[in-house]
């Protein structure tokens, strides 16, 4: 596991490498690094977050691609200030890993919201993320908006 203050891995952390690139995904978000992000994904990866028709993906077909993916950060992740990961449980199997948890994020403006999801990665033979599915619901995350205390 990666060391760093905004990931609190509670999960099985057995080596696979779906689970590896999930945890450098999560680090590279929670340092906004995206072009190591980016260097994570096949060319033809596809991302949803989340899955189906949302604000980020109003067609729910996903971002293709590196220009897709790159689209989305600029949309989704760089408009926040902070990301931490809280990841309770990893299921790793074949070429994928689910990972269950808590995505915190504080916004530009202070407001703090909190989105539990699923998170599925699936990897290509050589080592680069294929796909990432979010499940996670709109609504569900709009109902924790808070102001910080």
């Amino acid at each position: 596991m990666i060391e760093s203050e905004f990931i609190n891995w509670e999960a099985p952390d057995g080596d696979h490498p779906a689970r590896r690139l999930s945890q450098l995904s999560y680090d590279a978000v929670s340092r906004k690094d995206k072009a190591t992000w980016l260097t994570l994904f096949a060319d033809d990866a596809v991302l949803e977050d989340p899955v189906g028709p949302s604000f980020f993906d109003t067609e729910g077909k996903g971002h293709k691609g590196q220009d897709g993916i790159s689209a989305f950060w600029d949309m989704a992740i760089a408009p926040i200030r902070e990301f931490r990961f809280t990841i309770r449980d990893s299921f790793a199997n074949g070429n994928a890993c689910a990972n269950i948890g808590t995505f915190s994020t504080v916004l530009e403006d202070g407001t703090l919201a909190d989105t539990d999801l699923i998170a599925v990665y699936r990897i290509t033979d050589d080592g680069l993320i294929q796909s990432m599915c979010a499940h996670w619901e709109v609504d569900r995350t709009m109902a924790s908006l808070r102001k910080p205390e």
